[in-house]
């Protein structure tokens, strides 16, 4: 009986690490135990074992205290737990409930982030845009500062000076007759060749815009004009429609950008065929398309922008008809291995050339007199602004011009030539003059840049700047290049030999042959440091011994070089 007991009790103190209903249970069966054993014991037990039993109980009832005791404790736990388990839930739920609301918070932010106008300077030029880019304006602003010196030499057909010196320019600059000072004496100085600033765009995705005003000129600068206006529908891919003022394609050197352009100016051949019916400021509507390797546009025009009624017969008098003309382009531009090829036509052909005389006393307005063609040329250098080859005015209605570009660019090295022919045809009975122009330009970057060739012109813009321009552990040197250019352009029609009279049909408008070398110094894709030096020879015969003050047939052309730097910030 002791041993079963004993038994129980080590069972029962084995049983403190059971769970509270085994504990429960050991108890009972302990209890039962020993009550069915203290039935059973003789009741001659002696006291020793009666005491012994006594013991033994009031150890199990200590144990069953205990018992008692953790099992209260462990429900005391239990409760505190699954109360803890609430809290943690609760806990959780706002865990996941903050995560989510600060996820909502983020993409708001996000999205507002997104959806605000963005702030950016692509090549140093303030752009803003709305998130999606239908929307954008940048700021553009072109600064081209301009110093010469002009180095003439003594006359090579007269001696002494004065009444003997017959260098000439073109028809009059004033009102007084030929401008004979500044063809002797070029002007040494400085000139703000271009002063522009503006804006354009991009409006409802589809339409394109352009404003600017520029402040500078040829020789001398203007109180400022407006240079381009337009609008343009860009949603029709790959055709473009635009009309207003700015200068229709016609040719690889008429639409490089001038903030780009190797050289301080175009050559002559550019700038005579441009300004026939095309060229800055030109009123047209346009239709343009371009891929990868192809260009075509074709642009009606009109009249230059700025000019005024003055009542007089200036050339900036109101016209009694503006000019009417037709401007067309067409490009390829293949590559062949790592040669980068250009191909291209252009030409333009004056419809009807600009009434500036109006009827006469009967009312009617004469062909002959009232409607003129023209073509001149200041020697690819402004600071003087002084035009010596010079065809006068040609009584005609009709005239045209047709070119062909080339150019090449293998790496840094780049070759470019144009051929221009004019076509005149004449309403006083004479002959049909035509008069041709032509340059071919090289340039190496020895920095290792190439000229980016832009497909939506059809022709090549400035290098990027690979190092800018920066003193100091990290800097660069920028970009250099140097160039070499000849251009040859011809405005002479059956104008015979020296010392003789001038044919019935006979234009003397002038040999203009350039010779040009060139240093430029891109430091950053803002600012560039430009020379230019030049071997300039002009020959041309006296149109009229009496207009022009010179014997018959005279030389009023010379020869002289030039020195000059540009500093330009453009962007």
């Amino acid at each position: 009986m002791t041993k079963s007991v004993g038994s129980v009790v080590h069972c029962a103190n084995r049983a403190i690490d059971w769970s509270a209903a085994g504990r429960l249970a050991a108890l009972a069966a302990a209890s039962l135990f020993l009550a069915s054993g203290a039935i059973a014991a003789p009741n001659a037990a002696s006291a020793a074992a009666d005491d012994a039993r006594d013991q033994r109980i009031a150890r199990l009832e200590a144990v069953v205290a205990a018992l008692q005791q953790r099992v209260e404790q462990d429900a005391v736990i239990g409760q505190q737990n699954a109360e803890l388990k609430s809290e943690v839930g609760d806990l959780q739920a706002q865990v996941a409930d903050l995560k989510s609301s600060t996820a909502s918070q983020i993409q708001d932010v996000r999205q507002t982030a997104e959806a605000a106008p963005q702030v950016k300077f692509p090549n140093g030029r303030p752009t803003f845009a709305t998130a999606d880019g239908k929307f954008t304006a940048s700021l553009r602003g072109v600064l081209q500062f301009d110093t010469a010196a002009y180095y003439q030499s003594a006359p090579g057909i007269a001696t002494g000076a004065g009444a003997n010196d017959f260098r000439r320019d073109g028809p009059a600059i004033g009102t007084s007759g030929i401008d004979l000072a500044h063809a002797r004496d070029l002007k040494d100085g400085d000139l703000w060749r271009r002063a522009r600033i503006g804006f354009d765009g991009t409006a409802f995705g589809a339409f394109d815009y352009r404003l600017l005003i520029d402040f500078a000129g040829a020789g001398v600068e203007n109180a400022g004009e407006l240079y381009e206006g337009w609008v343009q529908y860009s949603g029709l891919k790959p055709l473009k429609f635009r009309v207003g003022a700015f200068p229709p394609s016609d040719g690889l050197e008429d639409q490089g950008s001038t903030n780009g352009m190797p050289f301080l100016e175009r050559p002559g051949a550019s700038d005579v065929a441009r300004n026939l019916a095309a060229g800055d400021t030109r009123t047209a509507a346009a239709i343009m398309g371009n891929g990868d390797h192809w260009f075509g546009s074709l642009a009606v025009t009109g009249r230059t922008i700025g000019v005024i009624n003055t009542g007089t017969a200036a050339p900036t008098a109101q016209t009694f008809r503006d000019q009417l003309g037709l401007v067309g382009r067409a490009a390829f531009s293949p590559k062949v291995g790592d040669v980068f090829l250009h191909f291209g036509v252009h030409g333009s052909y004056v419809v009807d050339a600009p009434n500036v005389t109006g009827p006469n006393a009967a009312g009617v307005t004469p062909v002959v007199g009232n409607y003129a063609i023209r073509f001149n040329d200041t020697p690819e250098l402004r600071v003087d602004g002084t035009k010596f080859i010079d065809t006068g005015a040609i009584p005609a209605r009709h005239a045209s011009e047709v070119g062909l570009e080339f150019a090449a660019q293998r790496r840094n090295l780049f070759l470019q030539s144009e051929y221009q022919n004019f076509q005149v045809n004449r309403t006083d009975g004479f002959s049909n003059p035509n008069f041709s122009a032509w340059y071919v330009e090289a340039t190496w970057l020895i920095t290792g840049e190439t000229r980016p060739y832009n497909t939506g012109t059809a022709a090549f813009d400035a290098p990027p700047v690979t190092h800018p321009f920066k003193l100091g552990a990290g800097g660069g040197w920028g970009a250099w290049e140097i160039g070499v250019r000849y251009s040859d352009t011809d405005l002479n029609y059956h104008a015979g030999a020296f010392g003789s009279a001038a044919a019935a049909d006979a234009v003397r408008g002038g040999n203009q042959r350039i010779w040009t070398a060139g240093v430029n110094w891109y430091l950053n894709p803002v600012v560039r440091v430009m020379l230019d030096v030049q071997h300039v020879n002009i020959s041309r015969l006296s149109p009229s011994a009496a207009a022009y003050s010179t014997p018959v047939g005279a030389q009023i052309g010379q020869s002289y070089n030039t020195i000059a730097v540009r500093t330009q910030a453009a962007f």
